[in-house]
């Protein structure tokens, strides 16, 4: 739910890996996963692969083990309600959108007992009806039980996603990991968006430079403040790990941008503004790149 980046890389792993996958799509993406079955273009080549059911309509599914939850942030409340058919007692949905809400945000409309928690770090998009572009080699998944504690069914999933070849390490503190990649992904989506530029050019110019490391700062504090325990020394980690992206990589919500998108800047910059406000932390640089971004927030 649904087969986006994030869900159709695993749905292409784990189907070819011998896991029944029903893919939630809709539109041209549905037709030609329909016809021609789902593809992700990738370093290694091109794979394929026939989903179990494909559908616009999880009723259709019916119930399963494990629901991929990877949406944009703003149809987070639809794709939640559009889950209820596909729940058991003891199935298990796993977020994997930008931000360091989703998890909370679930609670609303599915029952605590099937929420977990978790992040993705890979660079995937739709590249055309039925295929899924992948950016770089890097994808790892991380989740857990909201609480961290380990599960059977959190087991079970970790254990398929590395057997398919991907990479899904253990984790003894998911909100840590959750809020360790938002620290990243604040400042890589706000200034490769609002400077409409590659990493290559934050590394370039210092004065982006120096934003980015502001954004970071900032972020990090936001999650000081909220009582998460990340590494005294993530500032410096961050802009080391940032120096070494992908010197074309930007953000997904630069893409949209540049394409006219509809931005999910709420749960991005935005969230980073509103959390700070909230516990009385100063956030100005992510201010900025919100209301830069925010004439934007609809598309065109």
């Amino acid at each position: 739910m649904a087969t986006g980046g994030i869900g159709g890389f695993l749905a292409v792993k784990l189907g070819n890996s011998g896991h029944q996958v029903a893919t939630i799509a809709r539109g041209e993406h549905l037709a030609s996963i329909l016809e021609n079955g789902l593809a992700l273009d990738g370093p290694s080549g091109v794979e394929f692969v026939q989903p179990w059911i494909a559908t616009s309509e999880p009723s259709n599914v019916g119930l399963v083990d494990v629901i991929i939850f990877g949406v944009k942030g703003d149809a987070l409340e639809a794709a939640a309600r559009a889950c209820l058919p596909m729940l058991g007692p003891d199935t298990v949905v796993v977020p994997f959108l930008n931000g360091v809400e989703a998890s909370d945000r679930l609670l609303e409309f599915i029952p605590e007992r099937n929420v977990a928690n978790g992040m993705a770090q890979i660079s995937t998009t739709i590249g055309s009806p039925g295929i899924i572009k992948q950016t770089g080699e890097f994808n790892r998944f991380t989740f857990a039980e909201r609480d961290s504690q380990p599960s059977n069914r959190i087991n079970a999933l970790r254990n398929a996603i590395n057997e398919a070849g991907s990479s899904a390490p253990p984790t003894d503190d998911i909100e840590r990991d959750v809020w360790s990649k938002f620290v990243l992904f604040s400042a890589v989506s706000g200034v490769t968006a609002a400077g409409r530029c590659m990493m290559k050019d934050v590394m370039a110019y210092p004065q982006l430079g120096a934003l980015f490391r502001q954004v970071v700062t900032e972020t990090a504090s936001i999650g000081r403040a909220s009582g998460v325990a990340l590494d005294p020394e993530i500032e410096e980690k961050t802009w080391t790990m940032a120096s070494s992206l992908p010197p074309t990589m930007r953000a997904s919500t630069a893409i949209d941008l540049e394409n006219g998108r509809a931005l999910e800047i709420d749960w991005v910059s935005g969230a980073a503004v509103r959390l700070a406000r909230r516990l009385g932390v100063d956030a100005p640089a992510n201010q900025a790149l919100y209301a830069l971004l925010l004439p934007h927030k609809n598309g065109m």
